[in-house]
């Protein structure tokens, strides 16, 4: 279980004819700045294919299953924008794709599900529930499971987003990253310092779901015993030692920010650029807002905005 920036690289050659480039966008002309002493970028993962991050890691994992794999059908858990993505390889890959989601996932994105072809299956009231029947069904009906975080192809496909990053800011000095369990800031950490060591990489979780704030507190991976946040997307139970061992080597520090301070920054994110990001996706952006994350004057800052979504325009 092991990934390098290696993998990165061939994973951003290998998905690159299914998945977009996305653009990186300055915030500026706007009547408040979320960053008053320096430069703000905003990467736009919320027009990514399927509207979020997570088809670089599915596609790159899709492309790496044998043809048996692929026919058997593929399924996952996902609080909506993995499931979205697992769909498209479906799709892709001409096979079944069976998503299981949580009780509180969007009802947009089970819409976007099913338009994609998949089968979408309801169980439970947090993730791990969902993905605990998402393994079962697997080893009942021979499906080839796709984790959402914890796997090294699925990693290195979610890194490729910090090779663009490089190529369309080389002077970035901080990344600003959400986290749900892992996946996105795994990759996104190893590849900006591997290849730039004095890049600053901060991870943000929600209060209410704050597994790797924990974790590295702890100095272990563990599970937390309830989960609050009402955005399913950020809502993992437990990260996974995959990724908790990048986090504890390329993460500079990690932080925690309310459920309202997302509904706050997608609402600027729609207000003042026009972007349509979900909470999730609005993350990054609250923790520079409500100043969980206070960069010197000067910086260039970049925030990715990880999924597309509804929620800042009502």
């Amino acid at each position: 279980m092991r990934v390098a920036l290696d993998d990165v690289k061939q994973a951003a050659i290998r998905i690159a004819p299914s998945v977009r480039r996305t653009p990186l966008v300055e915030a500026r002309c706007t009547t408040a700045q979320p960053y008053p002493g320096g430069r703000l970028l905003l990467k736009l993962e919320c027009l990514q294919v399927t509207g979020s991050f997570k088809a670089r890691g599915a596609i790159n994992k899709l492309l790496s299953l044998t043809p048996e794999e692929v026919r058997r059908g593929i399924v996952t858990a996902s609080g909506g924008n993995h499931g979205l993505a697992v769909a498209y390889a479906g799709w892709l890959g001409k096979t079944t794709a069976t998503i299981f989601l949580p009780e509180n996932a969007s009802a947009e994105k089970v819409k976007k599900l099913e338009q994609w072809g998949a089968r979408v299956r309801i169980h439970g009231r947090q993730w791990h529930e969902a993905n605990g029947e998402a393994l079962r069904a697997a080893e009942r009906e021979g499906l080839t499971y796709i984790h959402p975080f914890a796997d090294p192809l699925i990693i290195a496909g979610q890194g490729t987003a910090a090779l663009e990053i490089l190529d369309q800011a080389p002077g970035v000095d901080e990344i600003l990253v959400a986290i749900g369990g892992g996946g996105l800031i795994s990759g996104v950490a190893l590849t900006a310092k591997s290849l730039h060591p004095s890049i600053r990489v901060v991870g943000v979780e929600p209060t209410g779901a704050a597994t790797l704030y924990e974790s590295r507190k702890a100095g272990r991976v563990v599970a937390l015993p309830a989960i609050t946040t009402r955005v399913p997307t950020l809502a993992a139970q437990a990260t996974e030692p995959i990724n908790f061992a990048l986090v504890q080597r390329f993460v500079d520090d990690l932080v925690l920010i309310g459920d309202d301070a997302m509904a706050t920054a997608a609402r600027w994110l729609w207000f003042e650029m026009g972007i349509a990001a979900d909470l999730s996706g609005a993350a990054a952006l609250a923790a520079l807002m409500s100043r969980a994350v206070t960069p010197a004057p000067g910086r260039t800052v970049c925030a990715l905005v990880t999924g597309a979504g509804p929620e800042g325009i009502v």
